[in-house]
């Protein structure tokens, strides 16, 4: 049986039963691609995933078998995603698995000991074995074409991916994704395709390169920035009222809604909005993870701006450097200092994280040590998810876990204020995003969360509510780190 001959019966097996796969199994919201141009590429990507899991065993009938249970695999999790989240599977999570297994504490899924992963694994690896074993391989008979097939195969996969990066192929490539459309190409093309296309899209965008920073003299001398992990106002999922609420309320400068562009997840997404102010229509195809498109080097933000004006700049998270890389990121933004989770060794938790209360304070003790205006950007972990059963002794219930944590943050936000009381400052706090619970699913308040800015040490105003999104609050605070601030319209806001 020749190469050719006995590779595409498999191939041919492996692209019907993916397509009815992707036709009939959910993964996209609008109605399955049919003009020939979609049909191309979606059955394109079924032969390049064929052809990758050939590479590794010259095996077509099992390499048939792979790319089904690939594609059955990728819509499963997309639709388990999408109940979560809100969103089908994207390119970009693929470049966060590494730190499933470093900070399995972060995710719902069981560790690799478990018996429900790792019987599962055992079995699948075996079955491969015992296939492998049984069918024939297609290489040829001769030693060394053999060996040249082999690498012949996985070199001519990565030329394709080189030559999409550039030249005609990255223009056709462009030109059909001009710009990101999940729900829409993933109903065109289907989920693989879309996966493929946007890696390579993004891998051809042009670096963000970083403007230096017009010097200006400093605004408040302290300016305090903090990302509340999960927070929401605890009413709007039934839970009591919150005393922080009704301290922001009668005492914020500003406060109200903030969209932020995910639900339940993504953190870095909120965090970058904030501290560059950029738009997501202005970061192509790494919208979907900036700190993996640009990793902080950014025309914009505003520890860069304030390190211009003469401010220390301080970035304070309680948890470990290598979480989504945010220590090296954290510093091409522009802060020169970190205290990170090493730096919270004896503080106070409560469940598995360090308590708001105890950051908190650490951040109210760098105000009172500092030696000149300080620009300080924190971002709690104490309410990080998930909220599973043992995770606070005697209280098992996600919600009422979520409660007890969220009126921790209260207590941290409230003792900031008095803290800062005596001091001309800017304390602005936000929600990064919804919590991922069962009573908080995805659509809820439309992405929104809840910030609210307070100013120390001047006349006082009338607190305002003005909803914005989580870019233009950071457009906005670029005031507070120059004298004589314009700010913004407060007309221009993006209702949430």
């Amino acid at each position: 049986m020749s190469l050719l001959t006995g590779f595409l019966a498999p191939m041919a097996c492996a692209l019907a039963l993916s397509s009815a796969i992707e036709a009939w199994g959910g993964a996209a919201r609008a109605p399955f691609g049919r003009r020939p141009g979609d049909i191309v590429l979606r059955l394109g990507a079924y032969a390049l995933l064929t052809l990758f899991w050939f590479s590794f065993s010259w095996r077509p009938w099992l390499a048939a078998s792979s790319t089904v249970t690939t594609v059955a695999a990728l819509v499963l999790i997309s639709r388990a995603k999408r109940a979560v989240i809100g969103e089908p599977l994207v390119f970009s999570d693929f470049a966060l698995l590494p730190q499933v297994p470093r900070h399995p504490q972060l995710y719902y899924i069981p560790p690799v000991t478990s018996p429900r992963v790792a019987g599962p694994a055992l079995v699948a690896v075996a079955g491969v074995g015992l296939w492998y074993w049984l069918e024939p391989s297609l290489l040829p008979a001769s030693l060394w074409l053999s060996l040249a097939a082999i690498l012949a195969l996985p070199l001519a996969l990565l030329a394709l991916a080189a030559a999409a990066a550039r030249g005609p192929l990255a223009r056709a490539l462009a030109q059909r994704f001009p710009r990101p459309d999940l729900d829409s190409d993933i109903a065109r093309i289907g989920l693989p395709a879309t996966l493929m296309a946007y890696a390579l899209r993004r891998r051809a965008e042009p670096a963000r390169a970083a403007m230096p920073a017009g010097a200006a003299a400093p605004g408040d001398p302290v300016v305090i920035v903090i990302q509340l992990e999960s927070f929401i106002d605890p009413e709007r999922l039934g839970g009591p009222p919150l005393p922080a609420l009704e301290l922001i309320r009668s005492r914020a400068a500003e406060y109200g809604r903030l969209r932020v562009p995910a639900h339940g997840a993504y953190t870095m997404r909120s965090e970058h909005a904030v501290l560059t102010g950029s738009e997501p229509s202005d970061l192509g195809f790494g919208v979907y993870d900036p700190y993996l498109a640009n990793g902080g080097e950014e025309p914009e933000s505003l520890p860069r701006r304030a390190a211009a004006n003469g401010y220390e700049t301080l970035f304070v998270h309680p948890f470990h450097r290598d979480f989504f890389q945010r220590a090296r990121v954290m510093q091409r933004f522009g802060f020169r200092r970190l205290v990170m989770g090493e730096d919270f060794a004896d503080a106070q938790r409560v469940g598995p994280y360090v308590s708001d209360v105890a950051l908190g304070r650490r951040i109210l003790a760098e105000v009172r040590a500092r030696r000149g205006p300080l620009f300080l950007f924190s971002v709690t972990m104490e309410n990080h998810g998930p909220w599973k059963p043992g995770r606070l002794p005697g209280v098992d219930d996600p919600l009422a876990q979520y409660l007890h944590h969220v009126a921790n943050t209260g207590r941290m936000v409230e003792e900031l204020v008095a803290g800062l009381a005596d001091e001309r400052a800017t304390l602005c706090v936000f929600g990064d995003h919804a919590p991922a619970l069962p009573t908080c699913r995805p659509g809820f308040g439309e992405t929104s969360t809840d910030y609210a800015l307070f100013r120390f040490g001047g006349p006082a105003s009338e607190p305002r509510r003005i909803d914005r999104t989580a870019d233009a609050l950071g457009r906005h605070l670029r005031a507070t780190l120059h004298t004589d601030p314009t700010p913004p319209s407060a007309s221009s806001p993006a209702q949430a």
